[in-house]
């Protein structure tokens, strides 16, 4: 481990400068590679149209930033199982866009895997993460509000023994926990369409959950996710406009799933939802477009998600990041406050 121990405020900071310039030097041969192995992303033709000149441009950066961080969290970090817990959750869920990534490079489209593939998937991962977290981890089966209302979800659990463990398994709060992981995943996926906009915005949230973890005494999660957020600080030094890779969703899958499994091991399930507002906001632009659509046959935003509503009213692409940056890191800050004050 790099740093002393005894100062793990240092030690969460220098985690996430191994993490940056990890990224950034990795992914110089990474876009290379791709380049001329002709690996590039596919761009959806009902998309606004000046998105056109980035079909080509490479994808999957999502792997070099993982990368990075599984090796900042071997240097930094004790394999706890809280730790080791997130890392599986985050590397099933990055390997799940991964493969959609290659579907839909080798096919030449801009989808991948099929919805309900993606959808198996994520239960899957998010079942063996709600059942682990609540029988290895000993988290509450409960839902905590700020101000210390609680809702109780582990009424209907069943146990199990295997290898000489028992295993609990709170079908209401597993439930509960696949929404959670599944919602956030598809969100930050779904904010992906911007240069350097799921980069940026993960990147404010998961300092927000780097001191949440450090404040709850986890400090190898707080390295984890301080990990990610400088990890995320070098992929934007290529992923800012014009960008010279995406991250495809084998990142931008990876990151809902970190943050959902940061939020369930520190007990923020509901804080985290306010300090990801803006993937939230994301993925009800979505929702609300679909629904009004098929009830009235009239569309509430020119194009969804959100960020292209944006875009079509004539704000530059930059703008548009910049200032969902700006309302990203609000969100995150009070999402932080209203968490520290009640905790």
């Amino acid at each position: 481990m790099f740093g002393n121990p005894s100062y793990p405020t240092y030690q969460v900071f220098l985690a996430a400068a191994i993490a940056g310039v990890l990224t950034a030097f990795l992914m110089t041969p990474f876009i290379k590679l791709m380049r001329h192995e002709g690996v590039g992303q596919q761009i959806r033709a009902d998309g606004p149209q000046r998105h056109l000149i980035k079909q080509g441009t490479p994808t999957m950066g999502g792997v070099v930033f993982l990368l990075a961080v599984l090796i900042t969290c071997f240097l930094q970090a004790s394999w706890t199982v809280d730790l080791t817990l997130a890392v599986i959750a985050t590397y099933l869920t990055g390997s799940l866009g991964l493969l959609d990534d290659i579907e839909s490079v080798a096919h030449k489209r801009s989808l991948g895997l099929t919805p309900s593939q993606k959808m198996i998937g994520l239960i899957l991962i998010s079942v063996v993460f709600g059942v682990l977290a609540v029988s290895l981890c000993g988290i509450r089966p409960t839902v905590e509000f700020p101000g210390g209302f609680t809702i109780d979800l582990g009424v209907l659990t069943t146990t199990f023994t295997a290898m000489g463990t028992i295993f609990y398994v709170p079908w209401l709060y597993i439930f509960f926990v696949f929404l959670l992981m599944a919602g956030l995943s598809n969100a930050v996926n779904l904010t992906d369409g911007l240069d350097g906009l799921a980069g940026g915005c993960t990147l404010v949230v998961m300092m927000a959950m780097a001191m949440v973890a450090f404040r709850y005494n986890e400090v190898n999660l707080a390295v984890f996710a301080a990990s990610i957020a400088g990890a995320l600080v070098g992929f934007l030094w290529h992923n800012c406009y014009p960008a010279s890779i995406f991250m495809g969703d084998t990142g931008s899958l990876a990151l809902g799933a970190a943050f959902a499994a940061l939020a369930v091991l520190t007990k923020t399930e509901v804080t985290s939802l306010l300090m990801g507002g803006l993937f939230i906001c994301e993925a009800l632009s979505v929702i609300i477009q679909v629904i009004s659509f098929k009830a009235t046959g009239k569309r509430v935003f020119l194009m969804a998600p959100i960020h292209h509503h944006f875009e079509k009213k004539g704000w530059s692409e930059t703008k548009v990041v910049i200032r969902f940056w700006i309302v990203s890191a609000a969100f995150a800050a009070l999402g932080f406050a209203l968490y520290f004050q009640l905790s």
